[in-house]
């Protein structure tokens, strides 16, 4: 590391659980990032200031006015611009040792698994559920740790799947069909710092995971009810029954 580089993560680099061979590994990481809304803002923001190497955003959307009351990674003279463009300029402003690869579309099944195969880690900050099947559905394919955040109305929750360890749950293991969810915040409301809280958290989650160190969410459903400030831990289990990891090992060292 240089000089430069040492003085802009020296807060990191104190922290005796990351040090300089945490920050390295931080650096050489590749996450994928899929939506850049209200999670994916506070998420992509953090992961380039704490120092991971190279973000790939998805998102096939454009800002929108009614966008800007949570996703601040894009402003007023945004509007109309492709999100990975707003949120791309945002990070390079911010971190420019940030490589930052964007992708404007909705990625079909094929173009998934060719981007998450690269990755070293997922985040879910999707906002349809199609998609977070999906996502998981191709993570436990190509044992791809995913780390899935959600907030809606004034409830959060955040949950990692760690698809490259024996007997991790996954998405589906936890919800069986997009049928029993909840709509879109365009439907149901948000309040703008709940997606902070979560999406933060999603990116915490990521650096201990990359970096080595803490215990991660796995096995576990963090819920944060926004209204009276209360956090509850669910234990999750692999579903014997699950058609989408039952029967998965890791993968091999």
């Amino acid at each position: 590391m240089n000089d430069e580089q040492l003085l802009r993560y020296s807060r990191q680099i104190m922290l005796p659980e990351v040090g300089i061979d945490g920050q390295e590994k931080l650096s050489a990481a590749r996450v994928l990032i899929i939506g850049m809304g209200g999670l994916g803002s506070p998420v992509a923001m953090y992961l380039s200031a704490a120092g991971i190497g190279h973000l790939v955003l998805v998102d096939d959307d454009n800002v929108d006015l009614s966008n800007l009351q949570r996703q601040i990674t894009h402003t007023t003279n945004d509007i109309g611009r492709r999100k990975v463009d707003s949120a791309q300029e945002k990070l390079k402003a911010l971190n420019p040792e940030t490589r930052i690869t964007t992708l404007a579309k909705r990625l079909d099944k094929t173009e998934l698994t060719t981007q998450i195969s690269q990755a070293d880690i997922v985040i879910d900050a999707s906002d349809n559920f199609g998609t977070r099947f999906l996502v998981n559905e191709v993570c436990v394919g190509t044992h791809t740790p995913l780390v899935s955040g959600a907030a809606i109305r004034l409830e959060g929750q955040v949950a990692v799947f760690r698809n490259d360890i024996d007997d991790s749950p996954c998405y589906h293991c936890l919800y069986k069909d997009e049928d029993e969810l909840d709509g879109s915040c365009s439907e149901n409301g948000v309040l703008a710092p709940l997606v902070g809280i979560i999406g933060s958290i999603q990116a915490l989650e990521v650096l201990k995971i990359v970096a080595g160190f803490g215990e991660d969410l796995n096995g576990k459903l963090l819920l944060l009810d926004a209204r009276y400030m209360e956090w509850r831990t669910i234990k999750l289990k692999k579903d014997p029954g699950c058609p989408v990891c039952h029967g998965q090992a890791s993968k091999p060292c």
